[in-house]
């Protein structure tokens, strides 16, 4: 069975490992530095079968990236995909997966189409990249440094941020029809979107 190699090349390798002093007892697991503590806790690694899920890559690491790319650094929709907004209707490409990803267009008024985008806006507090670990952003300054010093490896110096001449604020929105700024007066949830916006019609799926 796959998973009695895996186990028995895994612990081989912690064995060799071991002998070799590559690997680093810290903490609560400074005991297990001594090679009969060490052997002991090896074979309870026997005592259950290990689950090995293998499965052959689709693409390699860039295309597990350029994935995920797309749902870390991207929008809900992007500009390519919109055709044109005229009479308060928004046309824009879409694959019907149902058809072999055939391209399609689809017309939505623009109530509809800016409340189905801010279903995609993530609530306040939640972010689509999160780190764990020594990575954490409450651990990151006291951990870091500590995974530096005992990789015996140099930290690397963090640069000066620039001063960079001020300016003055320019509006982030203007109207399309004189250019002037746009002002926001009020900010809307997605569910109250969903309660002030049209009623969906039955078969109409972006």
């Amino acid at each position: 069975m796959l998973s009695r190699v895996f186990r028995g090349k895994f612990v081989a390798a912690l064995q060799r490992n071991f002998r070799q002093r590559k690997l680093g007892f810290h903490g609560h697991l400074k005991p297990f530095a001594h090679p009969k503590v060490f052997s002991a806790w090896i074979r309870t690694l026997f005592r259950n079968d290990w689950h090995v899920y293998s499965k052959r890559p689709f693409g390699g690491a860039e295309h597990a990236l350029r994935y995920l790319g797309h749902y870390t650094h991207r929008v809900a929709i992007s500009n390519h995909r919109l055709v044109s907004l005229t009479d308060n209707q928004v046309t824009f490409r879409w694959r019907d997966s149902t058809h072999h990803n055939e391209h399609k267009l689809m017309i939505l008024s623009l109530d509809e189409f800016l409340r189905r985008f801010l279903l995609h806006t993530l609530p306040r507090g939640f972010v689509r990249i999160r780190h764990f670990g020594f990575l954490a952003n409450r651990r990151r300054t006291a951990l870091l440094p500590l995974c530096y010093r005992l990789l015996d490896a140099e930290q690397p110096s963090q640069p000066e941020p620039e001063a960079w001449p001020a300016k003055p604020p320019n509006p982030l929105w203007r109207c399309p029809k004189c250019g002037g700024p746009m002002v926001v007066i009020e900010r809307l949830t997605a569910a109250q979107l969903q309660l002030r916006s049209p009623p969906w019609v039955a078969g109409v799926a972006a």
